[in-house]
């Protein structure tokens, strides 16, 4: 295998939740390869992923919006097919989460939190799929899991439901498309320095209890799941379906 098995020359992504953080390294790092990237996110300000993606040639757009809302993402997925000509890679990031003991847990956080970490995922999935099956060419889809979807993590359990639902839609829609030419895998990312996480890194006790069990011995950072990301979405991983591959600097294994 050589490299250009990793190369997404004339490919058109989509990455959401890539106004910062995770997301926004995910999409630059797609743009490296050679992608197109369509960049999405709540905050109307675009912040530095597209203007990178543009630095390096590739073509992009920032999309505001929440995708709470299924007929935003239709309007994005509608806006990359008219910017771009095409949808062949669609990697789901965007995420919140709520923290509380499940017993005060209330029914609001509940449903937003399942409403963008789980629902929109489906819905953007359905709608790209579809696309990619009408365009007759392979697709790429990869959700973000997190290693909650092994576990069941403390204060959060609508953000541990919703990834572990994501492991299992993962395996579902890989069952159906793997066949018609599109992949479906997930990235697994373990304790990463990221906004969602600000909570913990700045608990003195949390933190130190987490940085003891990871045997990497730091926090993630965005720019590890780099080669993750553009391997799942490159030809090099034409054979791979309905894996969620796990970038938590040995976490789990401990």
């Amino acid at each position: 295998m050589t490299s250009d098995a990793f190369r997404l020359d004339g490919k058109n992504a989509i990455v959401t939740g890539s106004h910062k953080g995770l997301g926004a390294a995910m999409a630059v790092a797609l743009a490296q390869a050679g992608g197109n990237v369509a960049c999405s996110g709540r905050d109307p300000n675009p912040g530095g992923a597209s203007g990178d993606i543009r630095a390096l040639g590739r073509k992009t757009f920032y999309f505001a919006g929440d995708l709470a809302d299924a007929k935003v993402c239709a309007a994005l997925v509608d806006k990359t097919v008219a910017e771009f000509g095409s949808i062949d890679i669609l990697v789901n990031n965007a995420g919140i989460i709520r923290r509380a003991p499940a017993e005060e847990f209330s029914d609001e956080d509940w449903d937003a939190v399942i409403s963008v970490n789980l629902t929109a995922v489906f819905r953007l999935s359905r709608l790209a799929g579809r696309q990619m099956l009408k365009q007759g060419k392979p697709g790429k889809i990869v959700n973000i899991a997190s290693i909650l979807s092994f576990q069941g993590g403390i204060r959060v359990p609508a953000y541990a439901a919703a990834k572990g639902g994501i492991a299992q839609l993962t395996k579902a829609l890989s069952n159906e498309w793997a066949a018609k030419g599109i992949n479906v895998n997930a990235i697994a990312p373990g304790y990463m320095s990221t906004d969602n996480t600000t909570a913990l890194r700045e608990d003195a006790v949390r933190n130190r209890q987490i940085l003891e069990r990871i045997p990497a011995g730091r926090w993630g950072e965005p720019q590890d799941l780099a080669g993750a990301t553009v391997f799942l979405c490159s030809p090099a991983s034409d054979y791979v379906h309905g894996h969620v591959l796990v970038v938590d600097g040995g976490w789990l294994a401990r």
